[in-house]
């Protein structure tokens, strides 16, 4: 592929100075920006007050503040990775792993933006973030999964019958929970 970047219907001649901001810090931040490096792409970091010193910001070739240490206030703010994409003149967005990465809202607003978010659709971040809406798609494309419980009734009935049909103990998790997070165990 030599100096160029092919994305879905895209083509970007890496000469031209092809910029990506990583949203994110630390190692990921750093093993995606060698990999640009690689590759001719030049690389945009963000960082907070607590990592100003960091490995991630000394590699990239620009570093932009965007707040203080609280992730809130800064790598998960939406508004303040934009908006340093936008300035540094980002052409894409790498978000790393976490905080960002499986945000819809952010991937559609790169797209609303004109920036290109370097992960999956929004619509397969929404669809992979509800597990059972996931079991499903990975099942109906022959995905082995494991066996469980996935329907709408909640009623402690209905929850008694499954749990005594699968067998115990049996693992509770929220449906949109996020980060892979056990709410509890049944024996």
């Amino acid at each position: 592929l030599g100096t160029h970047l092919f994305l879905p219907y895209l083509c970007f001649d890496l000469n031209n100075s092809f910029k990506v901001l990583i949203a994110n810090r630390g190692e990921i931040a750093c093993r995606v920006m060698r990999t640009a490096k690689k590759m001719g792409v030049r690389s945009v970091a963000v960082y907070s007050d607590a990592d100003r010193h960091s490995m991630h910001v000394a590699m990239a070739d620009e570093a932009y503040h965007i707040g203080p240490p609280p992730s809130q206030q800064s790598y998960l703010s939406m508004e303040k990775v934009l908006e340093v994409a936008k300035r540094s003149g980002s052409h894409a967005v790498h978000p790393g792993y976490g905080f960002l990465s499986e945000n819809t809202e952010f991937a559609e607003a790169c797209k609303q933006e004109g920036i290109i978010f370097i992960g999956p659709p929004s619509s397969a971040i929404r669809d992979m973030g509800i597990k059972s809406t996931s079991k499903h798609i990975m099942s109906a494309a022959g995905v082995p999964i494991i066996g469980g419980y996935h329907g709408e009734d909640q009623s402690n009935e209905r929850l008694q019958a499954e749990a005594s049909r699968i067998g115990f103990p049996v693992m509770i998790k929220a449906v949109r929970g996020g980060g892979g997070k056990v709410r509890g165990t049944v024996n």
